[in-house]
């Protein structure tokens, strides 16, 4: 017997945070019932057992600690089934951390000293554009304004 979908739901929680859209899709895609599923996510959530909005936060988290930008993280969320408005609520607070993470990006991949060269320096603005920086946060990078935020040039 294939057991419950709040039993499904609860192992798949148990191996990491899930969004509801998540859960929706993968209990649907393993046969269970719309009504079901509902019943169980609805269920999970007002136990406390699944939040979207801890799902959030560890999910943040952990890209940036990945060394991805805020875009690239918002696509992501987006296609997990996070609205704009629960994405910008979750990353604005970061603001200002942005900046510090691109820096720390490009240091780690191109080094800490910054190269005059045209060609280098695309290099490494579209490797920032990829990891889904901006282009304030590419430019703070890219030492403009490194030292407005706390990096020495």
């Amino acid at each position: 017997m294939r057991g419950t979908a709040r039993s499904k739901a609860l192992e798949l929680l148990a191996r990491r945070e899930h969004s509801q859209r998540e859960l929706h899709t993968k209990l649907r895609s393993k046969g269970f019932a719309g009504d079901e599923i509902e019943g169980a996510v609805t269920e999970l959530s007002e136990q406390g057992l699944q939040s979207d909005d801890r799902f959030l936060e560890l999910f943040v988290e952990g890209r940036a600690a990945r060394g991805q930008g805020p875009l690239k993280i918002a696509a992501e969320l987006r296609s997990r089934g996070i609205t704009g408005e629960q994405v910008n609520l979750v990353l604005e607070p970061r603001a200002e951390r942005w900046c510090d993470l691109a820096c720390t990006v490009r240091d780690r991949r191109f080094g800490a000293s910054l190269s005059g060269d045209a060609k280098q320096r695309a290099a490494e603005m579209r490797f920032l554009a990829q990891r889904g920086f901006d282009g304030d946060q590419i430019r703070a990078a890219l030492g403009r304004e490194r030292a407005a935020h706390g990096h020495e040039q």
